[in-house]
């Protein structure tokens, strides 16, 4: 099992380019389904999940592959079973995208319940709830998701709750059904609006994205595209973070700014400097690092994916910070590992209290999720002497090649096996 070496070595400098965005280019991938005609999706991040996903999509029947490095390609007009066993989707939660797609344009579906982080108990009910209000039927029986219907049918869905797949997956479904639908208290996310103009690139009428109301008026089919992908707002966020952290100057190429607004603005809280160029942002300080306070919230709030990253920074910085998680019960277990490396971390409840300190020392850690990785990676950055973060197959799903990004800004980091 591979594992990162990471050693203190100053300041990070130079430039990084931000890589396509995990959280967009799933369920882009997904929306093939919904379709017999090919599909073409560039700058698609190569990362585990990605790979689960084609994966997913060839054990259906469907041809898809990875021609270039950031291209993928796919036909679904192959499609010859529409189940998504457990051995595939225990690894990865985003491979519920496939459920309404499916059964948009197959008639049905039949879907393992989902796994991935550990973050929290994540339930399916809003995907559920929502292909149901489109007239399909579904059933729960031996860890399986069955769901089955002749033609969907617009509907009013009401959210009980913001959630991102769960709106992601009724948008899909809903390209397909007759008539309107409307979806009430929906995600805003970036991501959600990536979508949105992929699947009307594909010809859907998709109105409303990047509101709390998004509008669907289906259409009889769906035919192919050429898309490419949103970069990833987290990819960015996470080496703005260690620029912040290290006390380096750092401009990220190919960055979404208006995404990363909420985030911006607790670097420049925590005195950083900021310069917005076009698609490209710089950060800098020169003096001490403030601790800033975080409470998670949906889009257009502080994301949930960039907590650990600032608790991270928090650690060293001057002060003490309140972050409270808003969004996932389980998302500070790297409190504990961030604490071997010396950090002062406190928890009541779902609220951390992150007193800074003025040193940190290298340890042997453990990941426990993808952001908590990044965190560890970050906390390590900053530490004196070295420190091995155990379990980074949960980084690979999430961060493309990112050691040899950081070695290009000057960080001391490679990846050993065991």
């Amino acid at each position: 099992m591979d594992k990162l070496l990471v050693s203190g070595n100053g300041p990070l400098q130079g430039a990084v380019r931000t890589s396509g965005a995990k959280n967009a280019a799933l369920p882009i991938l997904c929306s093939a389904l919904l379709t017999k005609s090919p599909c073409t999706f560039t700058n698609v991040p190569q990362l585990n999940d990605a790979r689960t996903i084609v994966r997913l999509l060839n054990k259906m029947g469907v041809t898809a592959e990875r021609t270039e490095a950031a291209r993928v390609e796919i036909d679904a007009s192959t499609l010859s079973s529409p189940e998504a066993p457990y051995e595939l989707v225990k690894t990865m939660r985003a491979s519920v995208l496939v459920l309404g797609p499916l059964v948009a344009r197959w008639g049905e579906a039949k879907v393992s319940l989902p796994g991935g982080c550990a973050i929290g108990t994540r339930p399916v009910d809003q995907h559920l709830k929502g292909l149901e209000a489109l007239g399909a039927t579904v059933d729960l029986h031996a860890g399986y998701i069955h769901a089955k219907a002749t033609r969907l049918k617009g509907a009013r869905i009401v959210m009980d709750m913001v959630t991102v797949t769960g709106c992601e997956n009724i948008m899909m479904a809903a390209t397909l059904a007759r008539g309107t639908t409307v979806i009430e208290n929906a995600a805003r996310e970036p991501e959600i609006v990536d979508l949105a103009n992929c699947l009307n690139a594909m010809g859907a009428r998709v109105s409303g994205a990047g509101t709390d109301r998004i509008t669907i008026e289906g259409v009889d089919e769906l035919h192919g595209a050429h898309y490419r992908v949103m970069p990833d707002r987290i990819e960015a966020g996470t080496f703005l973070a260690a620029a912040a952290a290290t006390g380096g100057k750092v401009t990220v190429l190919n960055a979404p700014v208006d995404a990363l607004a909420p985030v911006l603005e607790k670097f420049r809280e925590a005195g950083c400097v900021i310069q917005i160029n076009g698609d490209s942002i710089s950060l800098s300080r020169s003096g001490a690092l403030k601790a800033v306070n975080v409470r998670t919230a949906p889009h257009p709030g502080f994301p949930t994916d960039m907590q650990a990253q600032l608790m991270a920074m928090n650690s060293c910085a001057e002060g003490t910070a309140v972050m409270t998680e808003t969004i996932f019960e389980n998302r500070m277990m790297h409190v504990s590992e961030l604490v071997r490396l010396g950090a002062d971390i406190t928890i009541d409840g779902h609220t951390a209290i992150v007193r800074g300190v003025t040193k940190l020392t290298g340890a042997n850690v453990m990941a426990t999720d993808l952001r908590a990785s990044a965190s560890l990676v970050i906390a390590g950055l900053v530490a004196q002497g070295e420190t091995l973060i155990d379990r980074i197959y949960h980084l690979d799903r999430g961060y493309e090649h990112i050691e040899d990004k950081l070695i290009g800004l000057g960080a001391s980091i490679r990846r050993v096996s065991e």
